[in-house]
């Protein structure tokens, strides 16, 4: 069940790779880009760290961390889905970008004995996992001691509230009819079904504590339409 689930979520990512970073900017008005130096400005990458971007998609996060670990510092892409990752890939020859390392691995499936990272961060990734639990435990072991991680994604608001009503009304007559123009209706379809599947906030807090994170924190932005989890070990 679990390889079903995560192949048909690299299906989807493989198929929508070629509009990914065009729909991500038209559909959120460019505001993913803010809410994601957001993310990296509470992580607080510094020079000479190393850190993980799982599930990085075409690299946002990748090279915005690179840009502050660095000269000495390594970033490591990590995402299932080739055809996106090869994206992320043209893009840092493009700007001789070299200290991302790109890796085409399942989150799940990283051996947490090789890796010890100062910081890990997800976008937009945590939500798509086959199990969300055993994917912050992941990130726990692959975690230094005191390492930290930051997670953007969908915020699941509470049913029949305004952010709610508001998240379903977007979806539903914005993105899919925007998504039908590129033939990208039943994936993008999917966010909906994803958000109804993943944790609220504070579910994902009490995960995240049971794991054994020793800090937890969790920040809705965007009137509540994205939050932003952050932990440390």
């Amino acid at each position: 069940m679990k390889k079903k689930r995560s192949d048909e979520i690299k299906s989807i990512f493989n198929k929508i790779s070629y509009r990914y970073d065009f729909l991500n900017t038209f559909l959120s008005l460019g505001l993913h880009k803010l809410w994601k130096r957001n993310l990296v400005d509470l992580l607080k990458p510094r020079k000479g760290e190393v850190w993980a971007d799982l599930c990085c998609g075409t690299g946002d996060l990748a090279f915005l961390i690179s840009s502050k670990v660095s000269p000495n510092g390594l970033v490591i892409g990590i995402d299932s889905a080739e055809e996106i990752l090869s994206i992320a890939k043209n893009k840092s020859y493009l700007v001789k970008q070299d200290s991302i390392i790109w890796k085409i691995q399942d989150v799940l499936e990283i051996d947490e004995s090789i890796n010890k990272f100062d910081g890990i961060c997800m976008s937009y990734g945590l939500r798509n996992l086959t199990n969300v639990e055993e994917g912050l435990t992941k990130v726990f072991y692959l975690l230094k001691n005191k390492g930290r991680a930051g997670f953007l994604d969908f915020n699941h608001s509470k049913k029949k509230s305004l952010a709610n009503i508001f998240q379903k009304f977007y979806l539903r007559f914005v993105v899919v009819p925007v998504s039908k123009i590129f033939k990208l209706t039943e994936e993008y379809g999917y966010i909906e079904k994803s958000i109804n599947n993943f944790p609220s906030g504070e579910k994902l807090l009490e995960i995240a504590s049971r794991v054994g994170f020793t800090k937890v924190d969790y920040r809705t932005i965007f009137c509540s339409q994205m939050g932003i989890l952050i932990l440390e070990k």
